[in-house]
């Protein structure tokens, strides 16, 4: 029942609305524009006027940088960078700086907030008289950022301030204050054109004595009509209500969101991260990470926050580029995708991390029999081992078998068992594997200092103690023990761990009992490419974690000689760190944030999940997603590592309802596959309809000449983009075909298609897609739902066809 309530708030906004124009001709509008264009102008002087105090805030701090103090120069820094920051905002070249406007009535008491708007949600009594008319009381514009004239009085609302709210949460149903709604469409210092949505239809209202004018059709029907570019646009002056309300929710608890193709999740997680900076930018001044599924949808939404007035603290990464200096850049065969993503690769990556210590159980191999001269390469990326001329590498990297050294001039000598001994107990420690180096280099010298004999010819402690330090001392400036050490114990690295699981007989000994013989070839098979997989990074980050990194002694920055000739007091204030720099520095290093939006939370595979979680330990969360597009083909073990990632943190569901997107004709083809991936799953409902149904085409000769014909009649008949889905095998080939029809058209797979939205698509062969994977039904309802406007689908022998075109998939 609250979903359906929701629905029909949203909805009402739309269906409920009075769009008529009031004067039967341009003259109204063109004199409202007018108005609008006014206080616009307005607007601007007074930008102007704050770029002016920004830009002499900056100047008076350089000259306080002339004043060599220390607490002289950290008021400079802290004033340039607040300076800097409040005058990066004004200069931005805002699209539809001004984009709203709320028309209200008298509200119950005469308060007012921080930003200067009145506070009341619900008129005062009487402020609508018996004949059912009233004055407007105040009028508010709604902007990207906030703005006060010389008096303090807003002439401009940040979207994000709680005088806002009315603006997106207004409804027909629940109108509060709220008589009329106004979009305004500007470019630059121009004002384009408003649309207007009147929220109280039977109210008679004037504003300067005059009747309120209501024009256009519709502010959302505007714009759900725009076409579509290869970038995303913020939805800042269309936010419906149950979209806001997830957007202002409070950070305290986990906000889960759930909702189907074209109910803008995306989009509110972006705008939530906004309003969360916003709201406390100082508790988020840790960075807030939203994590993508794809590179597509990063490079399709990350304009979206620089146009909301935000930019520094908000990472957006795709999921396959989580980890520093890991690019993925290859999707995974279903099959393997399975194995690397589930909770079994954790037992496999933990057995490898050990496993790769140990010698290879070999007979013949001779590795190891000299204990001298040798590199590290069981780690590394290099990836080979010797010792000696007769050595022979095992597999990746040979493990030394024996260690010999020279002590009180007796020669002492550790066999292969003793060794495998000295292993087994030092990686009875819980710390991370390379952390473990220390322990077993001392459990080595225990074993030596024991074969010695030495500690039982002393009878005096102290001299027992002191032999022993300088017998350790000897034995670890040796090249032989030194290298040997290196060899049996080398500092593991994460890429060369995978790199040895490419090694069949290795993976098959790490995962025995843990993936099947297939699954082990398969996986191995896939480790020998060339590049990482998105599912490959996941790995490198469990491993990072399962191998820690050893502590290093950090390096003393060296003064520059130049520098040395001011003296010690002028180079201290050059030396400090300003807050510029350290945001930098902060951005660069930052493993973990204050706050983590999840978009797409559907596809994380449980080993994903781990690697995000390790990015939020302390955050909150926002997490977005549908189950009906999941990808992923064991949801149960996926709400396992979620639940794990995000832990003990209240939960609050929300429900978004709407389909915004795609037209009900569309829609209500999509929603055929979905009731076969998901029986008794229910679509969201779509708001308008164009009267276009989807187009069905057969290959008769060349499927590549049919995609392209049918990709360039819709570039005809569309304004904007045209997306052509194929299975994941022919992104390539797909790319080919539509060489030379221009920069509006583009190539995706399937998996790829997520998040993202044209005005038309082209979806090639629902079988294939369907087949490709055991999700593939879910992935088929995906790429059915990414166009605005028209959809063209494409069937093969393999689809069985009707008469009409449509395939067996898409019958009734």
């Amino acid at each position: 029942m609250a979903a359906q309530a929701q629905q029909e708030t949203a909805l009402g906004s739309v269906h409920e609305s009075v769009t008529v124009d009031s004067a039967k001709d341009d003259s109204v509008r063109d004199r409202e524009i007018s108005v609008e264009q006014e206080h616009l102008d307005r607007v601007y002087r007074r930008l102007e006027e704050k770029i002016h105090e920004a830009e002499f805030l900056m100047n008076d701090a350089a000259k306080r940088g002339q004043v060599g103090t220390p607490g002289a120069l950290a008021e400079r820094d802290a004033q340039v960078f607040r300076a800097g920051i409040h005058l990066n905002r004004l200069n931005n070249e805002f699209e539809d700086f001004l984009f709203g406007r709320i028309d209200l009535l008298l509200g119950k008491d005469g308060k007012k907030g921080p930003d200067g708007a009145y506070t009341a949600v619900e008129p005062a009594e009487g402020a609508v008289r018996e004949d059912n008319t009233a004055d407007i009381a105040e009028t508010l514009h709604i902007g990207r950022i906030g703005v006060l004239d010389t008096d303090y009085a807003p002439l401009v609302i940040d979207w994000r301030a709680p005088a806002a709210a009315p603006f997106y949460r207004s409804t027909p149903v629940d109108p509060g204050r709220v008589v009329r709604r106004r979009v305004i469409r500007s470019k630059g210092r121009k004002v384009l054109g408003v649309e207007d949505d009147l929220m109280r239809p039977e109210l008679k209202a004037s504003l300067d004595g005059r009747e309120l004018p209501v024009i256009g059709d519709g502010a959302l029907m505007a714009a759900l009509g725009q076409a579509r570019s290869h970038t995303m646009r913020d939805i800042v002056s269309s936010i419906q209500a149950e979209q806001d309300l997830v957007i202002r929710a409070p950070a305290a608890s986990v906000a889960y969101v759930e909702g189907g193709p074209g109910t803008g999740k995306t989009a509110v997680a972006l705008h939530r991260a906004a309003y969360l900076l916003y709201q406390d930018r100082r508790r988020y001044s840790g960075g807030i990470l939203i994590v993508s599924p794809t590179p597509l949808l990063v490079a399709y939404t990350e304009g979206v926050l620089p146009s909301l007035g935000e930019e520094g603290q908000v990472a957006i990464r795709a999921i396959g580029s989580l980890v520093d200096g890991a690019e993925a850049t290859l999707y995974d065969a279903p099959a393997v995708a399975r194995a690397k993503g589930s909770y079994r690769m954790l037992k496999v990556l933990r057995h490898a991390a050990r496993g790769i210590l140990e010698p290879a159980p070999n007979p013949g191999s001779r590795s190891g029999r000299n204990g001298g001269a040798g590199h590290r390469g069981a780690g590394g990326d290099a990836g080979q081992l010797a010792f000696g001329d007769d050595a022979e590498p095992q597999g990746p990297a040979a493990v030394p078998t024996r260690l010999r050294v020279v002590a009180f001039g007796r020669r002492l000598e550790l066999e292969a068992p003793e060794l495998d001994r000295i292993r087994r107990n030092a990686l009875s420690g819980t710390a991370p594997v390379n952390l473990l180096r220390p322990r077993a280099r001392k459990l080595l010298l225990d074993a030596l200092w024991s074969q010695s004999g030495a500690g039982t010819r002393h009878s005096d402690p102290e001299l027992a103690a002191e032999l022993r330090s300088s017998f350790d001392e000897d034995i670890t400036s040796e090249d032989s023990f030194i290298a040997f050490l290196d060899a049996w114990w080398p500092e593991l690295t994460p890429r060369g761990v995978l790199a040895a699981m490419a090694d069949e007989r290795r993976l098959g000994r790490w995962a025995r009992r843990i993936l099947n013989p297939g699954e082990v070839r398969r996986v191995a098979r896939s480790l020998k490419r060339d590049g990482l997989s998105v599912h490959d990074v996941a790995m490198l980050d469990e491993l990072n974690a399962i191998l820690g990194t050893p502590a290093r002694p950090r390096k003393r920055r060296e003064l520059d000689p130049l520098d040395q000739l001011t003296g010690l007091e002028e180079l201290m204030p050059t030396r400090e760190e300003t807050q510029w720099e350290r945001a930098e520095r902060l951005a660069q290093e930052r493993t973990e944030y204050a706050h983590v939006i999840v978009d797409e939370a559907q596809d994380l595979t449980p080993m994903q999940w781990r690697m995000v979680g390790r990015r939020g330990r302390h955050a909150t969360w926002t997490v977005v997603g549908d189950p009906a597009q999941s990808s992923w083909s064991d949801p149960d073990e996926a709400a396992e590592a979620r639940d794990e990632a995000l832990g003990t943190r209240p939960r609050r569901r929300f429900t978004l309802t709407v389909n915004y997107r795609n037209p009900a004709e569309i829609a209500e083809l999509a929603a055929k596959v979905l009731a076969l991936a998901m029986p008794g799953s229910t679509s969201p409902s779509a708001v308008r309809s164009t009267g276009v149904e989807p187009r069905f085409a057969v290959v008769r000769d060349s499927l590549a000449q049919t995609v392209r014909a049918e990709a360039a009649q819709l570039l005809d008949r569309v304004d904007g983009t045209v997306g052509v889905v194929v299975a994941m095998n022919r992104r390539e080939e797909a790319a080919r075909w539509l060489a030379g029809l221009g920069d509006r058209v583009v190539a995706l797979g399937s998996l790829e298609a997520k998040g993202l939205e044209y005005d038309a698509t082209v979806v090639v062969s629902p079988a294939e897609i369907a087949d490709e994977s055991p999700a593939g039904l879910r992935v088929l309802y995906v790429a059915l739902t990414r166009a605005t406007q028209q959809l063209t689908v494409i069937s093969s022998d393999r689809d069985e066809p009707d008469a009409n075109g449509v395939p067996d998939l898409l019958r009734d």
